[in-house]
């Protein structure tokens, strides 16, 4: 038996890295996911790798027509969801005097509206005591050079968390944000290789370590996604849960 048998999931952006891992566990123990991303050939590949359990959408969480197309496919196959990863996110390097209007609008929009409006509209298929995760980013909790508008964003989805846990608390439905530090994805990867070379704080290779000598891999986040989704964390709400091994704590 699995730790989420019988159970429905939704997780956004999960075409690759932190996303995947996580749709990958949680198939794993045994629940039905929906995996959403904007790209078809790498979303289908995702799914792929997830197996029978796994239900790709392809939806980009900035647009709201995408995002009733996937609810109402949710509804119709489903009927329900009991647990949302609210997980699609982006970031670009951009030191203030540099940001643009293009690359505000995408990452306000992706990362703080999309997050939003899929927990939304996620309301009516959210079965009583159902677990919702907002992800969030360990450069939320320290200054990042270059990352303001990114950072931003990710502390605003913490400040969501709080205030949508106590909304919720009624139905017992708990919010929680999952924070991970620096971990080896693709995004992660390509958002590391933008900053200056050269500076050793924020060199693409090699990558920043943390106080346990590396950087993180995505099924260790998936893993503590997993404690949140389950019947582990039935009294934790409101919460964070940092997953940086120790950078910014250490």
């Amino acid at each position: 038996m699995g730790q989420l048998d019988n159970r429905t999931a939704l997780v956004t952006g999960a075409n690759s890295g932190i996303g995947l891992a996580i749709a990958r566990r949680f198939a794993a123990e045994g629940a039905t996911v929906y995996l959403t991303g904007r790209r078809k050939a790498e979303l289908d590949a995702a799914a792929a790798q997830v197996g029978a359990r796994g239900i790709a959408v392809q939806s980009d969480v900035s647009d709201l027509g995408d995002l009733d197309r996937l609810f109402a496919e949710i509804a119709d196959r489903s009927g329900r969801l009991d647990i949302v990863v609210a997980n699609a996110g982006v970031g670009d390097y951009g030191p203030l005097g540099a940001i643009t209007e293009q690359e505000y609008d995408r990452t306000t929009a992706i990362n703080l509206k999309g997050t939003v409006f899929t927990v939304q509209k996620a309301l009516p298929l959210l079965t009583d005591g159902a677990s919702v995760m907002l992800l969030s980013s360990s450069a939320a909790l320290r200054a990042v050079p270059g990352l303001g508008v990114y950072s931003a964003t990710k502390a605003a989805i913490r400040s969501l968390a709080r205030t949508w846990a106590a909304e919720l608390a009624e139905r017992g439905i708990r919010v929680n944000t999952l924070t991970p530090g620096d971990v080896a994805t693709p995004g992660g990867d390509e958002l590391r290789a933008a900053f200056p070379q050269g500076d050793p704080s924020t060199a693409a290779e090699p990558a920043p370590l943390t106080p346990l000598g590396r950087i993180g891999r995505p099924e260790e986040v998936a893993a503590t996604a997993l404690h949140l989704a389950g019947d582990q964390s039935t009294f934790t709400t409101g919460a964070e849960l940092v997953v940086d091994g120790g950078s910014t704590q250490l």
